[in-house]
């Protein structure tokens, strides 16, 4: 595994790395870029705010080489922003230092810009100019903007299917973009897929910064970044398939080996992600959970449910409860990462309050008759804790909660009830759980018990196994979910289709018909 820094040292190298935010676009080349394109990996842009956003590129000629194909040694990076595609209005410059440390990547936080407001970028190494970018600041605090549409995604397997569902994504006009994990998968690569992973499973920073480098040489993956500031949060494969805190999926990894691979892995997660200085792991910790205001619009709580969890009880799978699923000290979240949720739940006075996570929040029995089992890898694997999240809604009285999730390869719609089991709880929250992009290739049948699976679950309004994306526009009085699916990602070329369409009145918690 590569050389992983220490807390001080990877501070002050990614600071050097951070560059200013603002100032001219001299300064002396430390290094020329490699032979060949440096941008190859393409721009992206993320955490809006409303002075400014995040802008990221990697310099990597030679993307699937351990080190891109750059020297190793700092190389200069500057940077221009605009008001326009031709960079000439209202036009902002700078530059940073691309560490080899960090993979040549560089993150520009840029700041001192106008709110709610579209600005286009682009870098330049050398001689080598990158694809042009497009970005957006959110607006002030006190505004409510007319409208807010996003996207939401996870899950691509680059082995399993094409990422077809950006090429739709990119015509939609949305936003901003919310993933919510597994932007890569880390097994090794297998024959007779659609396409192959280089290389072996990942378990060092050399071969996840491969890995990424792979995904994101995709051309409608880099489109679609290149188009909006995405929002990012990680889930388990950017690791170790079903990981918890500092256990391994394998039983037999010691914990202290497994940080050594988690800590890896999230340095490379931050390497090639849109993210703030505040998100740089030191070692195997790396903070992502965070707050992004959208005026008095909506109030996203970006949550992380891997890092700081209890490992899944009963033995993990779809099993009857147990009492370890019970247990009031286990956790997904982490006491921290909860209060903080709270005091900002209770604080919020927006119209949307939003938590955009992992796995799927609602309590499904998968079980179709008699007899229940549900996920123990997502919240109804730690009951006590979902039940404290939805009854801090309910008690607080949280205004127009809405849950998004991803993980499962299948689209739902959920009405959040505080109590499954009693009959006529009272619906709190909203649920939208977005399919694949990729992964599980071109979907699957829809289960042959569904019509029982769904009167198990009354609180389960929409289901379905296709691929695709969430499209979520909302204004101060209304939210509207379509679920935009293609019908194979096996191949190029699928249309876009949108399966169901959900709405949410504001003050009228629970998914009715659009």
């Amino acid at each position: 595994m590569g050389e992983l820094f220490s807390r001080r040292s990877f501070l002050i190298t990614a600071a050097a790395a951070l560059g200013s935010g603002l100032g001219s676009c001299g300064g002396n080349l430390r290094g020329a870029a490699a032979p060949g394109d440096p941008f190859s990996l393409g721009v992206a842009s993320g955490d809006p705010a409303p002075d400014g956003v995040v802008l990221w590129t990697r310099l990597a000629p030679r993307p699937l080489d351990p080190d891109g194909g750059m020297p190793a040694r700092p190389v200069d990076v500057s940077w221009s922003l605009a008001e326009d595609e031709g960079l000439t209005r209202g036009l902002r410059t700078g530059n940073a230092v691309a560490l080899p440390q960090l993979a040549h990547s560089v993150h520009v936080e840029v700041a001192g810009l106008d709110p709610d407001r579209v600005y286009w970028y682009r870098f330049r190494a050398g001689d080598a100019l990158s694809p042009l970018g497009r970005t957006r600041t959110a607006p002030l605090p006190g505004a409510l903007p007319s409208r807010l549409r996003i996207a939401v995604a996870s899950c691509q397997h680059l082995e399993q299917g094409l990422f077809t569902a950006y090429e739709h994504m990119l015509r939609d006009d949305v936003d901003v973009v919310f993933h919510l994990g597994d932007y890569i998968y880390e097994g090794a690569g297998q024959d007779k897929k659609v396409r192959r992973h280089a290389g072996p499973e990942c378990a060092t920073l050399e071969g996840y910064r491969i890995r990424y480098a792979q995904y994101k040489s995709d051309p409608a993956l880099q489109a679609m970044h290149a188009a909006v500031p995405w929002i990012v949060t990680s889930d388990d494969h950017e690791v170790d398939n079903n990981y918890a805190n500092d256990i391994s999926e394998e039983k037999n990894v010691k914990p202290a080996d497994f940080l050594k691979r988690r800590a890896a892995a999230y340095q490379a997660y931050y390497e090639h992600m849109p993210l703030r200085l505040a998100a740089l792991p030191q070692g195997p910790d790396m903070l992502l959970y965070r707050r992004i205001a959208w005026g008095k619009l909506a109030d996203f709580f970006v949550l992380d449910t891997r890092q700081y969890r209890s490992d899944q009880p009963c033995g993990d799978g779809n099993k009857p409860p147990c009492a370890e699923a019970m247990d009031p000290k286990a956790t997904l979240m982490g006491a921290l990462q909860r209060d903080w949720l709270f005091d900002g739940l209770a604080r919020s006075g927006a119209a949307w309050n939003v938590l955009a996570q992992q796995v799927m929040m609602a309590r499904v029995d998968r079980l179709p008759g008699e007899g229940v089992a549900y996920s123990m890898d997502q919240w109804p694997g730690y009951e006590a804790e979902r039940r404290k999240v939805l009854q801090f809604l309910q008690e607080r009285k949280i205004a127009n909660g809405v849950v998004l999730a991803g993980d499962i390869h299948t689209n739902w719609a959920n009405d959040l009830v505080v109590d499954f089991d009693g009959p006529g709880s009272t619906t709190v929250a909203t649920e939208f759980v977005g399919t694949s992009i990729s992964s599980g290739g071109d979907g699957l049948q829809a289960p042959k018990d569904l019509d029982k699976i769904l009167a198990d679950n009354p609180f389960v309004r929409f289901h379905n196994t296709e691929r695709g994306y969430l499209r979520c526009e909302l204004d101060a009085t209304s939210w509207r979910t379509d679920y935009r699916t293609v019908p194979f990602v096996l191949k190029p070329g699928a249309p876009v289709n949108t399966r169901a369409s959900w709405r949410v009145e504001a003050g009228q918690p629970g998914a009715r018909k659009a």
